[in-house]
């Protein structure tokens, strides 16, 4: 019988050939990234604040672009698999409930590093240039997103019915990148509406980025803490509320 650490790696590689082979994940993981760090880069509005527009739009995308596949696409996935029976089948596999979960968490991480380097070669030819003492940040700050992300994607798949899943996952993708601190700097908020956004691990995730890979590391307490206690909370009520079947 094969070890636990194969069996997870063959799932994660099975999950990861499933997430690149689905259309509907590539649009909303790379095709609608893609499309936003073209609309801002050769646009001037809206105003993104000081510096190289480029050097704020594509750190922005890249948040946005683990959001879309650590969150939108993994919560609608493994909220359809519970419906269909698909989890309490392999939860009760070799696998393991603990392997099936991290084989996807490993599939949506490979997945996030493919992304990112699509992005941000699309992003060098318009001209972006990261602080490149920032980057090893920057890194920490997606691992700890990708982390984030996926925690609250399997507490909404676990919790709601898939149909209620799907219409969930969708709408805050929707709100978090027009108002949610991934595209557009919290500091450009309204005054409270910027404070309170830049505690969610949306607007921790967009700041963040910007500020590791525009050379404002001075900055990077807050994110990193925030993402890293929304982390802990998800991680926590997934562990406990997460339903394997939807009876």
């Amino acid at each position: 019988m094969s070890s636990p650490a194969v069996r997870v790696r063959s799932q994660a590689a099975f999950e990861t050939r499933t997430l690149l082979g689905n259309g509907e994940q590539l649009l909303v993981s790379l095709i609608l990234p893609a499309m936003a760090l073209i609309g801002l880069a050769v646009s001037s509005t809206p105003d993104l604040g000081p510096g190289r527009r480029i050097d704020i739009v594509v750190p922005s995308v890249l948040a946005l672009a683990v959001v879309s596949t650590a969150f939108t696409g993994q919560a609608i996935a493994t909220g359809f698999d519970r419906r269909y029976g698909v989890l309490r089948l392999l939860g009760v596999t070799p696998l393991g409930r603990s392997g099936l979960l991290a084989g996807k968490a490993l599939a949506v991480l490979v997945v996030v590093v493919l992304q990112t380097i699509l992005l941000s070669v699309l992003g060098a030819l318009f001209g972006w240039q990261p602080n490149l003492g920032g980057i090893l940040v920057g890194a920490l700050l997606m691992l700890l997103g990708t982390w984030t992300w996926v925690a609250i994607a399997l507490l909404l798949a676990g919790v709601l019915r898939a149909e209620a899943v799907l219409a969930v996952a969708n709408l805050l993708w929707v709100i978090f990148a027009a108002a949610g601190g991934l595209l557009y700097p919290t500091a450009k908020l309204p005054g409270m509406v910027g404070d309170v956004v830049r505690l969610l691990p949306s607007g921790a995730l967009g700041d963040g980025l910007r500020d590791a890979l525009t050379g404002h590391e001075g900055s990077l307490l807050l994110p990193i803490l925030v993402l890293l206690l929304w982390g802990l909370a998800a991680t926590a009520l997934t562990a406990t509320f997460f339903r394997w079947d939807d009876k």
